[in-house]
Formats: structure tokens, sequence, C-alpha cells
């Protein structure tokens, strides 16, 4: 079986680069184009423990 691997690098503050992985409004950027839309819990800012 083939394995795939995939390795990014991104040179910033791991923190920076955590809290932009759980932000609600880039994703919300990042998918303008289909329309996506958070109805129901947390809809903006980033998204914490449980959520």
């Amino acid at each position: 079986m083939p394995i795939l691997r995939l390795r990014t690098e991104i040179h910033s503050e791991r923190a920076l680069v955590f809290d932009l992985s759980r932000s609600i409004d880039l994703h919300r950027l990042s998918t303008a184009h289909t329309h996506e839309t958070a109805i129901a819990g947390k809809t903006n800012g980033l998204i914490g423990l449980n959520e």
C-alpha cells in the first residue's frame, strides 16, 4: 500500500498558528465561496475546549 506524506513548514510562532487553526472567522473567510454559515454555538472568534 502506498504511503503519502505531506509536510508543511510554517515559519511563525506556534501560538499564532494554533490560534489561526481554531479561528471561526478565518475559516469563514477561507470558505466564503461556499457560502458556509455557522448556525449554532459559537459563530465567531476562537473555538475553545469542547466546542
